[in-house]
């Protein structure tokens, strides 16, 4: 039996996908192992394949999932319902919160899930783990990308790795001279681009503040943005509500981010290389670059719903998506770097692996991707308490006023 201390932690845990200010925080500053502090709800994977069910309820990130609906040429669901029979019904959503509340609704057999939703989902055991042995390309996917504390618990995968990539620092080129190399362009409160700043609306871009701090501050002794003690979060907060007069709006939705962009309503900001991919494409003078601060990023998972009808149809897909040729599709069109490596001589753009540092871990390794926030600190200190995402979520609150 799982003890309390565990309990309050998977409270903690699934807490932060609901109705946060009714929650407590985690008292817990040990765990059971594995590295994440909680011990999942015994589930297990499927030992085989049946028949394909005959439909499939994805929820995915936007571009994660495309039937040719938003440009007739980006379409890897049609192949994929012609080959299995599964027919596919897609919902996409623009942060992880929404994601994690919408797969408590059991509608849904199959997710796109970032790092900072996959251990919530895990815990509330509304993902299942994953027998990889029955995704026949799993094996292919690039070691450094697998059993990583994001999409795997205790050695056991909960999914299969689609993609990854970092939050970029985009910025107009009109407007935004030299071109910018650190941060600082968005957090300095001496900033020229007041007023003309875009960040990411979510709690977990408390993250990219504690990144820039920690490259700047060092005293603060920040070694992983998701492993926030008291004073080192309360600096990260601090230093947000500092950026909020800066901000001419937070955004979640890629393409209300692009026409900000576009329309100079905003003209830096933290983005996806999809939102400076799409924006140049339509003429926008814009740019992207990887700060010396480093980022933070994705790495993200597909995953099965426990609750999932349609399981083999769910298996057929996260098989599918990972194959050479749907990965090089996705990959390129969302812009990100592919987790396959034999996509990358599939691309229609031949550098594209390249552009993304597919398969280059020293380049991956300078992302810091998207984590749930514990009170276990993940750096691997013992002797304090970190805030969990429930204190995340709440201070995100006030950040906005």
């Amino acid at each position: 039996m799982r003890n309390s201390r565990t309990l309050r932690l998977i409270a903690g845990l699934m807490c932060a996908g609901t109705a946060v200010a009714a929650c407590g925080t985690s008292s817990t500053s040990s765990s059971s192992g594995g590295g994440q502090g909680f011990t999942p709800p015994k589930l297990e994977a499927m030992s085989q394949l049946g028949q394909p069910e005959g439909a499939l309820n994805i929820l995915a990130w936007p571009g994660y999932a495309e039937n040719g609906s938003n440009d007739p040429a980006v379409d890897w669901v049609t192949p994929f319902e012609q080959a299995t029979g599964c027919k596919v019904n897609v919902k996409t959503f623009g942060t992880s919160d929404e994601a994690v509340s919408l797969m408590k609704t059991g509608q849904y057999d199959v997710i796109s899930a970032s790092g900072d939703a996959s251990l919530r989902l895990i815990a509330a055991g509304d993902v299942e783990p994953v027998n990889t042995s029955l995704v026949p390309n799993y094996a292919d996917v690039y070691d450094f990308l697998k059993n990583k504390p994001w999409n795997s618990v205790h050695n056991t995968a909960y999914g299969v790795p689609h993609g990854w990539g970092a939050n970029v620092l985009t910025y107009r080129t009109d407007q935004v001279s030299p071109a910018p190399t650190s941060w600082s362009v968005m957090f300095d409160p001496n900033s020229p681009f007041k007023g003309k700043v875009i960040a990411y609306d979510s709690p977990i871009y408390i993250a990219d503040a504690a990144l820039y701090l920690m490259k700047t501050k060092p005293e603060l002794g920040i070694k992983n943005p998701y492993a926030l003690d008291d004073k080192q979060f309360q600096a990260s907060v601090d230093l947000l509500k500092q950026q909020r007069p800066l901000v001419s709006e937070y955004w979640s939705d890629y393409l209300k981010e692009s026409q900000a962009l576009k329309n100079g309503d905003a003209v830096v900001g933290t983005a996806w290389q999809v939102t400076v991919n799409l924006t140049q494409s339509e003429g926008a003078p814009l740019e992207s670059t990887l700060p010396t601060e480093g980022a933070t990023g994705w790495s993200d998972t597909w995953m099965v719903s426990a609750k999932s009808p349609h399981k083999t149809c769910a298996y057929k897909w996260m098989d599918h998506i990972i194959s050479p040729e749907a990965n090089a599709k996705v990959a390129e069109y969302f812009g990100e770097a592919p987790a396959n490596p034999k996509a990358c001589s599939l691309t229609a753009d031949a550098k594209h692996c390249e552009t993304y540092h597919a398969g280059d871990s020293a380049y991956a390794s300078q992302i810091w991707y998207w984590t749930t926030p514990i009170t276990q600190c993940i750096d691997g200190r013992t002797d304090v308490q970190c805030k969990d995402y429930g204190e995340w979520t709440r201070a995100w609150t006030e950040i906005k006023g």
